[in-house]
């Protein structure tokens, strides 16, 4: 029988051993949901280059992953309008926890933890309503969900935490659904989108929403640079030879700047930018287009073009030191400005690329 002197030195230990890390999951820099050439569907850790470190079965395509910003968990969201988010051990390779949305709402792809990694935020439709709203789960209590509130608007798509505290950035895209019409757009005649931020408590800071003849460009995804500029990037519902930029750039307390590419080089985009992000230093935005092929990107200081590329299937982007590494469904993942093609080897990468720790 171990003596209680034994047994209180045991506990000293287990309380004194370092709590488990990204480093313990091969220390990726990324995580991507794909569908591998068999048919199935993984969640995958990159590293800075691209290169798969460790992959996790999905039970049916993913969207996006929000991650942990500490310990090596990631939590992978279905494709709207999915119903599943499910909590992964990066580490140890397993699943670890479940989040099912309340009767009446549906999971729109996007989530983010609070800065202590306590809470997780998930962008929810209540379709009955046709409202959004943000759940609130614990994640020291295995990710029950344990509050909610209203997202600002109608189709809340993404959301991101604002760095040096516990407000949140939400882009409402203003499109109502209904699981009965699977991704049917209900109300393109009255849509409105916007982009609201929120503090921890739901309380509205303050929402940016478009000029009204801009009102159908349908606000979908964000990044956030760490000084707070936040950039969105949006999808057009409307005439394609009629689209207007489908890039923004916002700081609380000013008015919305746009970036377009001069000429006719925005209707590459065919009125659809897919991701955003800032580049490692900041210094530079980019959008992709799916749609398109095609990949933009700007000075943001200046809002000029600083280079354009085309990369069939184009969606994922993200930050890699002074540029970006952007995927395709095609099978390409890397750096544009070293050119390359489509790898039946790789898997299909999905819609994005999340940067892990981005704001730690």
């Amino acid at each position: 029988m171990p003596t209680r002197r034994g047994f209180l030195a045991s506990l000293a230990a287990i309380s004194a051993a370092p709590a488990p890390s990204w480093a313990d999951a091969s220390a990726p820099d990324y995580l991507a949901a794909a569908q591998v050439r068999d048919g199935s569907y993984r969640l995958y850790g990159l590293d800075a280059a691209g290169a798969p470190v460790f992959w996790l079965e999905l039970p049916d395509r993913g969207h996006a992953a929000a991650a942990h910003p500490t310990r090596p968990e990631a939590v992978a969201f279905a494709r709207r309008p999915g119903d599943y988010a499910i909590v992964l051990d990066c580490a140890r390779g397993e699943q670890v926890a479940s989040l099912t949305a309340p009767e009446g709402r549906h999971f729109y792809g996007h989530g983010a933890f609070s800065e202590d990694g306590a809470l997780l935020y998930t962008a929810e439709n209540d379709f009955d309503a046709g409202l959004g709203r943000v759940g609130i789960w614990s994640v020291d209590e295995g990710y029950r969900r344990v509050g909610e509130f209203g997202s600002g608007g109608v189709g809340p798509h993404d959301i991101v935490r604002m760095p040096g505290g516990g407000a949140l950035v939400v882009a409402n895209g203003g499109i109502a659904t209904h699981p009965d019409t699977g991704r049917a757009k209900l109300n393109l005649p009255t849509m409105k989108p916007n982009l609201t931020y929120l503090d921890a408590d739901g309380d509205i800071l303050e929402v940016v929403e478009a000029a009204e003849s801009a009102r159908l460009n349908s606000i979908r995804h964000l990044a956030v640079r760490p000084d707070g500029l936040v950039a969105f990037a949006m999808q057009w519902e409307g005439d394609i030879a009629a689209a207007p930029p489908l890039l923004g750039l916002h700081r609380r307390g000013s008015a919305a700047a746009y970036l377009v590419a001069d000429g006719d080089g925005w209707r590459d985009m065919r009125g659809y930018a897919g991701s955003v992000a800032f580049s490692g230093d900041g210094a530079l935005v980019a959008i992709t287009s799916p749609e398109g092929g095609a990949a933009q990107v700007f000075d943001v200081e200046t809002g000029a073009l600083s280079a354009a590329y085309r990369i069939a299937d184009v969606c994922g982007v993200a930050p890699a030191d002074d540029h970006f590494l952007f995927s395709s469904g095609s099978g390409w993942i890397g750096d544009a400005r070293r050119g390359g093609g489509g790898d039946e080897t790789l898997p299909a990468w999905d819609n994005h690329l999340v940067t892990i720790c981005a704001l730690a």
